[in-house]
């Protein structure tokens, strides 16, 4: 298993290559400068190159690379142009935030999703089963944003039960349990906005596998024996059917914490996404390229992790070099 893994981040290097190859000649293709927003009105044109020329931005794009390669292989990925502080401090100010809304989402969506699917494949085609179905339909139909604002609407304006944004409470200076609370009322409804869409897909794969196996040679048999459901259902149905979901949940990490963007910015969510919108705006290259980079190692982790549990899960795979 170790020389599995040794391989896996062996391969994951050309791909972060390709990955920063790709990304960073795209940002140099956008229109405009870094400066742009940046400098007085007043500046001349010349003064303008002189200082696009100090920063390297008028240098040939392979060279700007080579230079942002070589400062990034050790852990330099720059300063920002807007703020001056630098790409990793920021990055790092934001990730905890982004971590704590992708996994109270991905939570909330395996509590629902688990039991949720379970029943339903145990009563495939009956009124529950169509019932959930088309509501399944209907919220994956939905766009995110549309989601967020419904909830907002009901929840936020209209019952106030909930916080419209932030990730606490401005001025309050709470500490403690009182803190934790607070902060859970802001987390709540961008969670359930990010969890929706993924409860409804995590469902419908594990209803599909359990309505499947339940049909199985083996497990009729384990019926037949006199076995009670809950002793089929745990340790022989559920193990089987979780195969499949760990590859869908492998792929869906990614998709959540890119989901994350949209939904950051419409409840002010202080995270990544948020602060690369920020950079977007700002035409922020160094700090639009850390944050690519820094989610491109994430998706490149999780698919490895993904791979590796399912090997455990599963003991007839065995992954080759």
């Amino acid at each position: 298993m170790f020389r599995v893994i040794v391989h896996r981040l062996l391969i994951a290097i050309p791909v972060l290559l390709g990955i920063s190859l790709l990304v960073f000649f795209l940002i140099q293709l956008q229109p405009g400068d870094p400066l742009v927003g940046m400098i007085s009105p007043e500046t001349t044109p010349e003064q303008k190159q002189d200082m696009l020329r100090q920063a390297g931005y008028l240098d040939p794009i392979w060279l700007q690379y080579l230079r942002w390669a070589s400062r990034a292989l050790v852990g330099d990925f720059g300063y920002s142009l807007h703020s001056g502080a630098p790409v990793l401090t920021l990055i790092g100010e934001r990730i905890l935030n982004t971590l704590l809304l992708a996994g109270s989402s991905l939570l909330i969506t395996l509590i629902v999703a688990l039991p949720l699917g379970i029943y339903l494949g145990l009563r495939r085609g009956s009124t529950a089963d169509i019932t959930v179905s088309l509501l399944s339909f209907v919220i994956l139909s939905i766009p995110v944003f549309f989601i967020a604002i419904l909830l907002v609407k009901v929840f936020a304006m209209n019952l106030r039960w909930f916080p419209v944004s932030g990730v606490s409470t401005l001025g309050s200076h709470l500490t403690g349990v009182d803190h934790l609370v607070d902060v859970a009322k802001h987390l709540v409804l961008p969670a359930i906005t990010l969890a929706l869409g993924n409860i409804a897909i995590f469902s419908r794969y594990l209803r599909s596998s359990i309505s499947e196996l339940i049909n199985q040679n083996f497990i009729k048999a384990l019926f037949a024996r006199g076995m009670k459901r809950s002793g089929v259902i745990y340790p022989h149905l559920l193990k089987n059917a979780a195969k499949p979901l760990i590859t869908v949940v492998g792929m869906e990490i990614p998709a959540l914490l890119s989901a994350t963007l949209l939904t950051e910015i419409i409840f002010n969510w202080p995270g990544i996404g948020r602060l690369s919108f920020d950079a977007i705006q700002s035409r922020d290259f160094p700090l639009l390229m850390g944050i690519v980079l820094f989610l491109a190692v994430i998706t490149l982790a999780i698919n490895i992790l993904a791979d590796i549990l399912y090997a455990l899960a599963d003991p007839r795979v065995r992954l080759t070099r």
